[in-house]
């Protein structure tokens, strides 16, 4: 009795793993082919973007096409043989629109990563549901056997294959930031002023040379540094004592002014270059690194408090308290105690101030009028006007730019992840 009770457990079982049983391969297919509709959906719009109307049916009939092969994924099941054949002449055949739409003229790196798109997992199609495992599982021939091992290997699979795509979309995302400066740096190190053209056919030193010799460049590097590091100082200056004291002090106000500092970062800057300038003439600060700087610390202060505020938020009050039952003043608790634990935060903050001063572009070009005043983004500005375009300098002269800024993130990089990650949980 007792074994009749466990064969029929055991059948029953086997029964379910076969019912429910479905290969890797096609789970993974169908999560799969809506990203490439997505990128179907993109590529005909870039085409048309273009007015390249012959790729732009091409990309169409693909989407349709990888649409159908979509359909025929999710209806393929346990004995539907006649279904995975389809599978395989549909996909043949994106396959083969693919190489046609390659083949029919000249191509730029975007289309051959669209032609990607469309013929790999055509050709990954075609490979998976080729596979003995599947092709016995579409034959209606799977066994209770078969099934409980398949079972056990999707498990394995579905590893293998979600490291595949994570990859594949981290290989992406690298590829948006890599080619734009591949690119920037291409023209630079290319003779001439081409926008265009192979990747480093040609490399020549020229264009950094044209920078490195040019008196402007320094009178504009110098004035850059000079209101960054000046908007630096007076932005801590300002900010950590104002942080300190809405992290640990009640007072009348408090709230409508840390509300007020989230209220003004709605805005955007431009609504307030007149006023700026207004004041700035009056004062007699237009065409001085002063006013500059004076402008920049004003305009970062409210996100800077809100910042070292979350931070002296996660540090305990017992210390102070200790501290002040030893005998320290409340100043020296401040120098003493929280300043040096709070350098992470200080140092984030203080570097957010450097590369907003450093990028700055708008304000600068409003307030100086005289070429000697410029900073770095507004003499960039300059190289390209409605007489000439020098791109080659402007690209070899944006790439020193960058240096600084990654050269403080690497240095900074220990104090940006302590500091940008202090301040978001208390206790």
């Amino acid at each position: 009795m007792i074994r009749n009770a466990s064969s029929f457990s055991m059948g029953e079982d086997g029964d379910l793993a076969r019912r429910w049983y479905i290969p890797a391969e096609i789970e993974s297919l169908r999560n799969l082919f809506p990203f490439v509709l997505v990128i179907n959906l993109v590529s005909f719009w870039l085409f048309i973007l273009r007015e390249d109307f012959d790729s732009a049916f091409s990309a169409s009939m693909q989407f349709l096409v990888s649409a159908i092969l979509l359909f025929m994924l999710k209806k393929l099941d346990r004995g539907k043989r006649f279904i995975r054949d389809g599978v395989i002449g549909i996909s043949g055949l994106i396959l083969l629109l693919s190489i046609l739409q390659f083949l029919s003229g000249p191509q730029i790196t975007i289309d051959i990563w669209m032609m990607l798109w469309s013929s790999i997992p055509a050709l990954w199609v075609i490979l998976s549901v080729s596979k003995p495992v599947v092709t016995l599982w579409a034959s209606g021939k799977q066994t209770v056997h078969s099934a409980e091992l398949g079972l056990s290997r999707n498990r394995k699979i579905k590893r293998f294959h979600g490291m595949i795509l994570r990859h594949i979309a981290l290989l992406h995302a690298v590829a948006f930031v890599v080619l734009p400066i591949l690119w920037i740096l291409d023209v630079a190190l290319s003779p001439g002023n081409s926008l265009g053209g192979g990747f480093f056919e040609i490399i020549t030193m020229e264009h950094f040379s044209n920078i490195l010799s040019s008196d402007s460049f320094w009178v504009w590097a110098r004035n850059s540094v000079i209101v960054s590091i000046g908007t630096t100082m007076l932005g801590l200056a300002l900010a950590i004592p104002a942080g300190y004291a809405f992290s640990r002090f009640r007072f009348r106000g408090r709230d409508y002014a840390m509300f007020s500092f989230l209220l003004v970062q709605m805005f955007p800057g431009v609504i307030i270059l007149v006023p700026y300038f207004l004041v700035m003439k009056a004062l007699g600060l237009l065409n001085s690194s002063l006013g500059l700087i004076l402008a920049y610390s004003v305009t970062a202060l409210p996100l800077c408090v809100w910042m070292l505020k979350g931070f002296f938020d996660t540090v305990p009050k017992e210390l102070e308290e200790a501290a002040l039952v030893d005998g320290c003043s409340q100043n020296q608790v401040f120098w003493r105690i929280i300043l040096p634990l709070s350098i992470p935060a200080v140092a984030v903050t203080a570097l957010f101030s450097f590369l907003a001063a450093w990028n700055e572009f708008l304000l600068a070009l409003t307030f100086n009028t005289s070429e000697d005043m410029y900073t770095l983004p507004v003499g960039l500005a300059s190289l390209i006007s409605s007489t000439g375009q020098a791109w080659g300098d402007f690209a070899a002269a944006s790439l020193l730019v960058s240096l600084p800024v990654v050269i403080l993130f690497i240095a900074f990089q220990r104090f940006l992840i302590e500091g940008l990650s202090a301040g978001g949980v208390k206790g």
